[in-house]
């Protein structure tokens, strides 16, 4: 008589993923902020950027990478790594992209994230993206990061959160981007495009205060997205 599953082995990759995952999620006091930030002016910008420049499309994930980093910058506090003796702040924003292939999950790093512009980072995890595919990752692009981003948004997800790629501290959780009905400061509403983000903070480095100061400054690059120009 046939099973009524199918059986699949774990890999080595889903071994090492359930280790870590498990790991971080027994020992590291996570607490989580969520915001929905306005994305009207970021979706505009990024139209007319790819409009000038089609044969190059920059991406939504790509704008938050940039918009990460130079949020990072601005908030050393969340920036950091955690040591059995330390807190290691670091100056410059690596930034680990949580990218879905076969049977797990790999987190390339982007390297000083906020030096780069829009259009390398898009390059960069594009190649991520399509060697990753294939297990083609070296050892050196997938260790290390100062901070991860994990983005959903394109499977439709409304709102998740994720844990913590230690010794990381910090990992922001994206959702879709979707029109929502707002009140406007005259007691009014209108018609908004907002994105869930939800950020998993480790408690033993990192204060409900610092993580707010972060959120808020990821806010206020995307209301001006000008800002992701400069490098």
């Amino acid at each position: 008589m046939a099973h009524p599953f199918t059986e699949n082995p774990l890999t080595p990759l889903r071994k090492a993923i359930s280790a870590r995952m498990t790991h971080a999620n027994q020992t590291i006091p996570h607490f989580r902020l969520v915001s929905n930030i306005d994305v009207d002016a970021l979706l505009h910008w990024r139209t007319a950027t790819n409009a000038g420049n089609p044969t190059q499309k920059i991406s939504v994930n790509d704008c938050l990478i940039k918009a990460v980093a130079l949020s990072l910058v601005d908030n050393p506090a969340v920036n950091c790594q955690l040591t059995d003796t330390a807190i290691q702040r670091f100056q410059s924003a690596d930034i680990s992209v949580v990218i879905a292939v076969e049977g797990g999950l790999a987190t390339p790093v982007v390297r000083g994230a906020e030096g780069k512009s829009v259009m390398e980072i898009s390059t960069i995890v594009k190649d991520f993206a399509e060697r990753a595919g294939r297990n083609a990752l070296k050892f050196s692009e997938v260790s290390g990061g100062s901070f991860s981003v994990s983005n959903l948004g394109g499977y439709g997800v409304e709102q998740f959160d994720a844990i913590i790629n230690a010794p990381q501290c910090a990992i922001l959780a994206v959702g879709r981007a979707a029109p929502r009905v707002v009140a406007d400061p005259l007691g009014g509403t209108r018609l908004t495009t907002t994105m869930t983000c939800t950020l998993s903070v480790d408690h033993r480095a990192i204060d409900g205060a610092e993580a707010g100061k972060f959120l808020q400054s990821l806010r206020d690059v995307l209301a001006d997205p000008e800002r992701l120009r400069r490098t």
